[in-house]
């Protein structure tokens, strides 16, 4: 008796945002730690100018690839003669549809806000993950803050610039910043991710650089009060009935958690579980779960927190997609809590073909 096929389940990953390597560095991670037994891995690959690879030519370019920390996907001059068209090919549709499911892995920018989710949502297949909504709100850090701030949760203050805002009434928009904030603050574009493009702003000085960074990257900048404390982030798994995992604590040594410090700093440490009492812990995981909620996010998300020093947590910021290879907060997180990497995929996509099927009942 023949054996039935393994679901196939398209790993995507890449992209045009400034968070391309470290999502290639998750996918690699979820396609070695798949279940094997369960799944057949499918790697679907996107260049940094938005060509979308097939899997014989993603397999090619990670190949390519192999060994080097931090790299991009190339197609290559074979494929860029073959498929001139950037993007979002036709052909794309037949690769799609032949998956049971998608794990999407596009960080940022055109995976994580929203577009990847309504083309999936137009062609019917099933995907790991926020949906429409959920992943819009999830990447626009000044829509987020508006929710939370609705909803009664602690935020830092903040304001946002827009680009026409800052080009054509510089000095209003520095002294309604001033008046309504204090340095030091934290200027970060709207949309974006891995601290990209956010300052730390010390000065008056130092506010025109940190909003023309900010805006480089996005048509807004968010530009919010700087709160000491420490940083906790705490991941939420789960669709109608999410849980959370106990918080862990992210220690570093420059002036803030930027790039550097997420990727390259060797004496950033991950702590976990943190080392808060259990009435701080649950009331942090409590948090985490609310704010998973309240933008209707599904699958994974995760909740990262400032906590003062005489115990005030502020929301920081939902993670829709989080870096997810096998030493990042959101799978390491799992584990200590007794969910191996392996099994989280797994969940994870159990979990997405569960919400496609109540999707498909209600039709």
């Amino acid at each position: 008796m023949a054996r039935e096929r393994p679901p196939l389940v398209g790993i995507l990953f890449g992209g045009r945002s400034v968070e391309h390597e470290v999502s290639v560095i998750s996918a690699q991670g979820v396609m070695d730690a798949i279940d094997q037994d369960r799944f057949q891995a499918v790697p679907i690959g996107i260049t940094k100018d938005g060509t979308w690879l097939t899997p014989r030519e993603t397999q090619t370019a990670l190949t390519a690839i192999k060994g080097k920390r931090m790299a991009s996907l190339s197609g290559g001059r074979q494929s860029a003669e073959k498929h001139p068209v950037r993007g979002f090919t036709g052909r794309f549709l037949t690769v799609l549809h032949k998956l049971d499911v998608l794990f999407p892995l596009v960080h940022g920018t055109y995976g994580e806000d929203g577009s990847l989710q309504g083309l999936l949502e137009m062609v019917g297949i099933p995907y790991v993950g926020a949906g429409v909504t959920a992943s819009a709100v999830g990447m626009d850090k000044a829509l987020q803050q508006m929710v939370f701030r609705q909803a009664g949760l602690p935020v830092p203050p903040s304001l946002v610039v827009t680009w026409p805002q800052w080009k054509n009434e510089m000095t209003a928009v520095v002294g309604q910043i001033e008046s309504d904030l204090a340095y030091p603050c934290f200027v970060k574009p709207a949309n974006g991710g891995s601290s990209i493009g956010t300052v730390k702003v010390h000065s008056r000085e130092g506010l025109a650089d940190g909003l023309a960074e900010a805006l480089h990257y996005d048509r807004k900048a968010v530009v919010e009060q700087a709160i000491e404390g420490r940083h906790i982030e705490c991941s939420v798994l789960g669709n109608d009935d999410p849980q959370a995992s106990p918080p862990g604590e992210i220690v570093f040594s420059r002036d803030f958690y930027d790039y550097v410090a997420k990727y390259e700093d060797p004496n950033t440490r991950l702590i976990i579980p943190a080392d808060l009492s259990p009435e701080v812990s649950d009331r942090l995981r409590a948090m985490a779960i609310i704010v998973f909620k309240i933008i209707d996010c599904a699958g994974m998300g995760r909740v990262d927190f400032f906590l003062t020093q005489d115990g005030q947590p502020y929301v920081n910021e939902i993670n829709t997609i989080p870096g997810f290879t096998p030493m990042s907060m959101y799978p390491k997180l799992w584990e200590a809590a007794g969910l191996s990497y392996s099994d989280l995929i797994t969940r994870l996509i159990e979990l997405a073909l569960e919400r496609h099927r109540e999707k498909r009942a209600r039709e």
